[in-house]
């Protein structure tokens, strides 16, 4: 079988080496130089032929500068005769531009496709897209993970006795739908609508949540519009309680702090799929996707199935 070379660029170190320690293989080294002209250089380390090469770097803040370290990485690996090279992408957030919702706008999350595929990425392993069609997007073959298992062995712990999962919107209900069946629970949903980045409404709640505590389930949080929307509609409703579970925290613009400003808010959870340095509230439970992305690449790399992963879920 051929060796397994690990590498990571600069977004997200931390999860590349709990993977490589759950692997139990060295994360190769890597040297990234930025030029006097702000151009980006990037040299792999470690010797890549004939290698199944695993390049980890989730696309978060700055997401312009680690998406072009992704695609040098991508690029030197195939210069250097990697057998396979498989872009480990644990945030894809170019899976936001999945559609023309207005006159001539781009369709980012297909054109990012088409750069790393064309930059030399034989495979995508990634987890959670915004919309499952970006799958679609790439003309490589994509291992889609989610964390549902992760979140729901965390909530399992908790007394969900009087509880019930929302989805936001009706985009995430099936993904809702599915952690209330974990849990089994029931499922309700938001009737959002988007209009702009900063500025949506719901305008009403799909289901029964009076004097329930509340699991609301989304895919990221990024600057929280939709959730503290989603919080006045819940209070409006009779909700007792909330915990907010999601897999991408990004949490800009203060958003973690606004959330937790909301007295019913109980608990924010998420995943380590991007970095989360910095942000410390005792509200906020972290759960590693690393042992996951480690059993995928593990997976991925001896030929056995990915999607045997979830069949225990």
């Amino acid at each position: 079988m051929r060796e397994i070379a690990v590498f990571s660029g600069s977004a997200h170190r931390a999860l590349a080496t709990e993977i490589c320690e759950y692997l139990d293989v060295p994360l190769r080294p890597v040297e990234i130089t930025r030029f006097a002209n702000d151009c980006l250089e990037v040299q792999l380390l470690a010797n890549c032929r004939e290698r199944d090469v695993f390049l980890i770097q989730p696309l978060s803040p700055p997401v312009q500068d680690n998406l072009v370290e992704l695609l040098l990485m991508l690029d030197a690996a195939r210069g250097a005769s990697a057998a396979r090279v498989t872009a480990v992408i644990p945030h894809y957030s170019y899976a936001r531009s999945d559609k023309k919702d207005k006159p001539r706008v781009s369709i980012g999350g297909r054109l990012v496709a088409d750069l790393l595929v064309a930059a030399g990425a034989n495979r995508i392993l990634t987890m959670t897209l915004h919309a499952p069609q970006v799958h679609g997007f790439f003309s490589v073959p994509v291992d889609h993970l989610h964390a549902l298992r992760e979140l729901a062995a965390h909530l399992r712990e908790l007394d969900l006795a009087n509880s019930v999962v929302v989805s936001p919107d009706l985009g995430n209900a099936k993904a809702a739908a599915q952690l209330a069946r974990m849990l089994r629970l029931p499922v309700a949903a938001g009737a959002k609508e988007r209009h702009s980045d900063e500025r949506v409404t719901i305008s009403s709640i799909i289901g029964e949540v009076a004097g329930k505590d509340v699991i609301v389930l989304d895919d990221e949080i990024a600057r929280g519009t939709t959730l503290i929307e989603l919080l006045a509609r819940l209070r409006e409703h009779g909700a007792r309680s909330v915990r907010i579970a999601c897999t991408h925290g990004l949490f800009s613009d203060g958003a973690l702090k606004r959330i937790l400003a909301h007295p019913e808010v109980r608990e924010v959870i998420c995943t380590n799929t991007v970095p989360v340095a910095g942000v410390h509230e005792p509200q906020l439970h972290v759960i590693s996707i690393g042992p996951a992305l480690a059993e995928a690449i593990r997976r991925i790399h001896e030929g056995e199935s990915v999607s045997a992963l979830f069949e225990a879920g």
